[in-house]
This record gives structure tokens, sequence and C-alpha cells, in this order.
């Protein structure tokens, strides 16, 4: 059973209570409906608006008969400045925009054909080249309305992307006032930096020039700026790495960094409408590298990866690296003609002290292998799962010492 919400009534219900009974009673003449012990769940929404809530889980699950899904913007943040943490009471869940492959589902891609690209994608066959173009098709569509419920729920129920940008925009205004509510100090440096996202990720490497935001100021005193927007759930930093060794953060720089949106479709909103229609008119004299980056570091952190970028003096810079199977994985992702052009991955995968076994190039085209070098459709990201170990149980026999 989910409590509905019903404005800022609902806060009342955790101030002041006397015990659990009293909670429980509160909790049922809010709802208007019975609620059965160890049967009903509790679904409690923007808990970040009462003060100690997450803290009070413990007590709740202790003394009352039900269960609590409790949700809220911004839990990132809150999460780590918890006052008292509920250890053991409490599962936490990182929620992401919904993935490409969510996408396709929603707006009314079979599964069987999904089924169908994940056996390309695993057998390295070919899509058939109708499906092929579709799918570019309906991806080009999602680079513009991104993940967001809101934004896709408009888009499938209207297919007009103004009114989609319109989602867009609202979303953008509400992450702003929160900076302003959760990190009122520093609230003029967090609207600074994510509004320099879209143009620092249209320079040439990508990076972020903690020096090109207003006051230039210093990295040290704003770094702490950007773990913040990284745990309020609004911004991706990538970090770069000087060898492509695992683990891979022994080499990690932590003042080297791309810093992406959280949605592809919020980056994409930035840019004119005329940029929007060349982008659903597959138009190749647009530069689409800054869009299609976003989009593949969103899907790489959303099924769980550590993502990092390489970069050196000798051998160049590959867009991202990855652990993946217990190796390191370079990824180049082409928006262009010229996807096979890429000096640095050669360099990474000629040189034998990295010993990288293959590398993706993320494209246009179909699939299509050379040596170490795997092409493949910029959408089959949406196949990159981390693997985790099926079996880590691990028992020590000491009967010899007893």
């Amino acid at each position: 059973m989910r409590l509905e919400t019903l404005g800022r009534e609902l806060i009342k219900i955790f101030e002041g209570y006397t015990d659990a009974k009293d909670i429980e009673l509160r909790l049922s003449l809010a709802t208007h409906h019975n609620l059965i012990p160890k049967e009903t769940i509790i679904f409690l929404d923007e808990v970040q608006e009462i003060s100690d809530l997450i803290t009070m889980s413990k007590f709740l699950v202790e003394n009352t008969n039900y269960r609590y899904v409790m949700s809220g913007s911004l839990l990132g943040v809150e999460l780590n400045d918890l006052r008292s943490a509920p250890v053991g009471y409490m599962h936490i869940i990182d929620m992401y925009p919904m993935d490409l492959e969510e996408f396709f589902i929603a707006v009314g891609v079979s599964r069987s054909v999904i089924d169908r690209l994940r056996d390309s994608f695993f057998n390295r066959i070919p899509v058939d080249d109708y499906i092929h173009q579709e799918l570019l098709s309906l991806f080009n569509i999602y680079l513009i309305v991104g993940g967001m419920p809101e934004a896709v729920k408009k888009y499938i129920e209207t297919n007009d992307l103004r009114k989609v940008a319109a989602v867009q925009r609202d979303i953008v205004q509400l992450y702003k006032k929160d900076f302003t509510k959760y990190n009122k100090k520093n609230k003029l440096i967090l609207n600074e930096v994510y509004d320099a996202i879209p143009s620092e990720l249209s320079e040439k490497n990508k990076r972020f020039f903690v020096n090109h935001i207003a006051g230039k100021v210093l990295f040290d005193s704003v770094s702490n700026n950007f773990i913040w927007l990284k745990n309020a759930g609004v911004a991706l930093p990538v970090f770069n790495i000087t060898e492509p060794k695992v683990p891979l953060d022994i080499s990690e720089k932590r003042n080297l960094f791309k810093l992406f949106l959280s949605d592809v479709g919020l980056l994409t909103n930035n840019f004119s409408d005329g940029v929007k229609i060349k982008i659903l008119n597959k138009d190749s004299n647009i530069n689409n590298g800054a869009i299609y980056e976003n989009f593949v570091a969103q899907e790489l952190v959303t099924h769980g990866f550590d993502v990092y970028y390489f970069n050196s003096k000798k051998q160049g810079e590959v867009d991202f690296v990855v652990e993946y199977n217990g190796c390191p994985m370079p990824i180049e992702v082409k928006s262009g003609k010229d996807f096979k052009k890429h000096s640095a991955l050669n360099n990474l995968l000629e040189n034998k002290e990295y010993d990288i076994s293959e590398a993706y190039i993320l494209n246009n085209n179909n699939i299509s292998i050379e040596g170490k070098k795997l092409y493949y459709p910029i959408y089959m990201v949406m196949f990159f799962k981390r693997i985790e170990n099926e079996n880590m149980i691990h028992r020590i026999d000491i009967s010899h010492l007893k």
C-alpha cells in the first residue's frame, strides 16, 4: 500500500508522537485504509522534507508492524550527513534516469527484439540493417528526451519535443532550488559549476577546467562541490587515470576530470531546436561528441561501473576505461564518419605492458571486428553490464590447527 502524498500536513504525523502505536494510528488516519501488520508496506516520498526521518527508520522498523520504503531527491547528500545512520535497518538503492533499454521498452520495442540484439552483442553478429537503422533513430530520440521518467512520459503521451523540453527545464529549476535548500553556503558556486557543464563538454578534450567558472577559483576551494553534485545525483564526474591497469583507481588523478550531466536529455536541452532537428535527421555534419559521451558515461554508471578516462602525453587520450571481468577495457566513442581513427587506442593495444585483450569503439555503424578492436553500434552499450562473481564463499580448513 502506498501512502499517497497529501501535502505538508503529513509531516505532522512524525512530529510530537508519543510512541509507535501513536505513529500507527496517525498513519492509519492519514491513509484512510486499514494497515495490516506484517503485510502493509508504507511508501514515504520526499523524506528529506522531514528532519531526522531516515534516522528514525530504525525506530519505525523495530517498533511498528510494517515495512517502509523511503525515497526523495538529493538523498545521496542526506545519507552522507546523517546524524545517526540506522546501520542494519536500511538497504540503500541508487536510482538513475531510465537507461536506453528501459526507454526502448517504454516506447514499445518488443522484448524479443531486445533479446535478438543481446544475442548479436554477445555472439558478435551484425544486426539486421533495417532494425539497426530503426534503433539508431530511436537512439537519437533518446538523446533528446533522455531518461527522466516525467520527460519520457510526456514524450509517450504527446510525441511533442517542445513539451518534453518544458519538463526538462522544470527539472533543472527544481535541481537549482534544491541546491539552495540543502547547500545554502555554496549555492552560487554549485549553480556556476552545473551551468558550466554543457560548455565545458563542448571543448575539444571535454575536461572540466575549474578556472573557467566565475571568479577563476582554485580547485581545492571547490572540490567538495563536485562531490556534492555527484552525491546529489545530478552530475557524473569521470576522473583521469594515467595507467590502464587494474585496479584502475591506483593511478587516478582527482584534479583532472570530465563532468557529465546525470541525464543526456538535460544536456541536449541546452542546445537549440536546430541542433535537435539535426540529431533527429542523423545529420553527419553535426558534432555529437559531447552528447554521445554523456550518454555512454550515463549508461556505464547506471550499470554499476566505476568509469575513468585515460590520458597521457605520450600515448594520447581514450574516452573511457572500465574494469570488465577483472581486466581494463578501453572504450572509444565516435559520432562521425572517421570512427576508425583512434591513435591513442591503438597505442594502448600495442603496449605489451598493459596486456589489453580487446577494446570497444562505439559508433553509428553495425558490428565489425578488426583484431582486438570491436566496432559496435552506439546503442549496444546498453548490454555492458558489470559482472558480479556468482560465488564468493571461501572456507578455510583449520582442522590441523585445532
